[in-house]
């Protein structure tokens, strides 16, 4: 069932957006070559937990840790380790915070020292996916139209869109309906309706878009061992248009 939220409810997670706004800078900050993932994500715990917050997917179906730490060829649910990062690496860092029982959920692709181009364009490019998807998100256009705008672009520029990990709605809970995938055809699908809280999350992969998964049974790599990265947003549907709940410039 998908809910739609109250003005009151998107101000609570408008606040918790603010917040992990506030804390995605200051990982950005940290992100160099020598600083370990655990270590980010120890920063991020202790950040929420300073201003009142829980990282809401630490303990979510016995997840362990604060954060998703995914680096170079993990397209998401990378575990944070010590091994420290490269000069290089892309690691993309994903958390969720609860505050005060407004929900938040925001991805960010990081570059770790001196990267390839080849890095940086799929960087730019994935971020421009979930910008125009965004611009998309209005009442009475459906999923499909989010997922082609998003598919249309990668795939122009040479890059594929991951098929097996998708957005969804936001609160009461982490994963709420719907499922918005980050592909599609442009008028199918449900339509948006205003007071839905949807994330968007495409995940970019410079070769093939298929996902294997790891031992651990949570971190999903590229099956060919190329790059991935991902950008999210919350954000809310309103009539007059999407309100970016997570936006890193709006604090």
């Amino acid at each position: 069932m998908i809910t739609l939220k109250s003005e009151r409810e998107i101000a609570l997670m408008h606040e918790a957006g603010k917040l992990l706004a506030s804390c995605h800078r200051e990982v950005a900050k940290r992100i160099k070559p020598g600083v370990t993932t655990l270590e980010i994500d120890t920063f991020v715990e202790k950040y929420l937990k300073k201003h009142g917050a829980v990282p809401e997917q630490k303990g979510y179906q016995g997840y362990e840790f604060a954060t998703c730490a995914s680096i170079n060829d993990e397209i998401c649910h990378g575990f944070p380790r010590n091994e420290p990062l490269k000069s290089g690496d892309i690691v993309t860092i994903d958390f969720v915070v609860n505050l005060n029982g407004g929900l938040a959920d925001s991805a960010w692709t990081y570059t770790v020292g001196d990267v390839s181009d080849e890095a940086k364009e799929l960087c730019k490019v994935t971020k421009q996916c979930l910008y125009r998807a965004i611009r998309q998100a209005r009442p009475g256009k459906r999923l499909g139209d989010l997922g082609h705008a998003i598919q249309s672009y990668a795939e122009a520029k040479g890059y594929s869109v991951v098929r097996d990990f998708a957005g969804h709605g936001l609160g009461p809970t982490i994963h709420e309906e719907p499922n918005i995938p980050h592909f599609g055809s442009p008028g199918r699908g449900p339509r948006l309706k205003e007071g839905m809280v949807i994330t968007i999350e495409p995940m970019i992969n410079i070769g093939l878009w298929g996902s294997r998964m790891d031992a651990n049974g949570w971190t999903a790599r590229t099956v060919d061992g190329t790059l991935s990265a991902q950008y999210e947003h919350t954000l809310a549907i309103t009539k007059d248009g999407p309100i970016i709940l997570t936006e890193q410039d709006d604090v």
